[in-house]
């Protein structure tokens, strides 16, 4: 006899609205339309749909907790199976089921369980385009989105697995007047390290002189401060790689990637014009010479 509440991934005696939302989960993460590829995709979702129908019906589910297999009259599975011409479309399924309309992207970008605490929830702008902020965790696992448009319609999406920063998604039809609603994705820490599924990304600033000559520099990593080497005659632009710096998913260990900027002060000194200028004379000399 399946244990229905693991089935949701739930404790034993939750509350409605905590089996309802398990139940959403549960029934995005195994509908076969998201889960082409999955042999087991199609059973799994019949036995979510099954631990609901029995663990919000009073009656049956004091019939299963009293060892009555599944809460039928007969034990086994509820008689009629309700997936036999086929499999609607998720969200058709869902209002079916709660009585209530629910507007969101046709096709979500992927799905995911969700990590907690999520995002809090995103008030759209006037121009149709939100942002949304998300950890490196989040962004490597995917995160439930709530979105709250203009004409006041709540809208749920899950952000794929490994999102980077930058990426942009579109949410097609859900704006007033069947228009397009987009996400920026942010996914940056404190020390401006930027991620992009495994691999990390981070900008160096370098002054003129350190990029010219070389230098040895403190770097943040997602595990702390780590010493990098500049190489001399260094441009902006060149990428320095930390092996096994960026995310961990498994046994994959992504790398961290360094972009050298070279920055120039917005202000000089005398002193520090009269060396430029100088540098600007070698250069010419050297450039006649050749």
């Amino acid at each position: 006899m399946p244990d229905y509440w693991d089935v949701l991934g739930l404790e034993p005696g939750a509350d409605a609205v905590s089996l309802k939302r398990a139940f959403r989960t549960q029934a995005r993460r195994w509908h076969p339309d998201l889960n082409g590829n999955d042999p087991v995709a199609e059973e799994r979702f019949k036995l979510v749909n099954e631990a609901y129908a029995v663990l919000s019906d009073p009656r049956r589910r004091e019939l299963w907790e009293a060892g009555s297999g599944s809460g039928s009259a007969g034990g086994g599975r509820p008689a009629g199976d309700p997936f036999a011409s086929g499999f609607p479309a998720f969200e058709d399924y869902l209002d079916t089921l709660f009585g209530e309309r629910r507007r969101q992207p046709p096709s979500p970008p992927s799905e995911v369980t969700a990590a907690p605490p999520p995002p809090p929830p995103v008030q759209a702008t006037g121009d149709l385009e939100s942002l949304v902020e998300l950890s490196p965790d989040q962004a490597l696992r995917g995160e439930r989105v709530e979105l709250a448009l203009s004409d006041g319609t709540a809208v749920e999406v899950w952000t794929p697995p490994m999102a980077g920063d930058g990426w942009r998604l579109r949410l097609a039809g859900v704006a007033r007047g069947g228009g397009d609603h987009f996400l920026q994705l942010r996914v940056r820490t404190a020390e401006g390290l930027r991620i992009d599924g495994l691999r990390v990304t981070y900008n160096l600033e370098l002054s003129p002189a350190e990029a010219a000559l070389g230098c040895l520099v403190l770097v943040p990593t997602l595990d702390g401060d780590v010493q990098l080497r500049v190489p001399p005659g260094s441009s902006s632009g060149r990428l320095l790689r930390l092996r096994g710096r960026g995310l961990s998913q498994g046994e994959r260990r992504g790398d961290q990637l360094v972009e050298i900027v070279i920055v120039v002060p917005e202000t000089l000194t005398e002193a520090e014009k009269a060396l430029y200028r100088r540098l600007q004379e070698l250069a010419a000399d050297g450039s006649d010479d050749r």
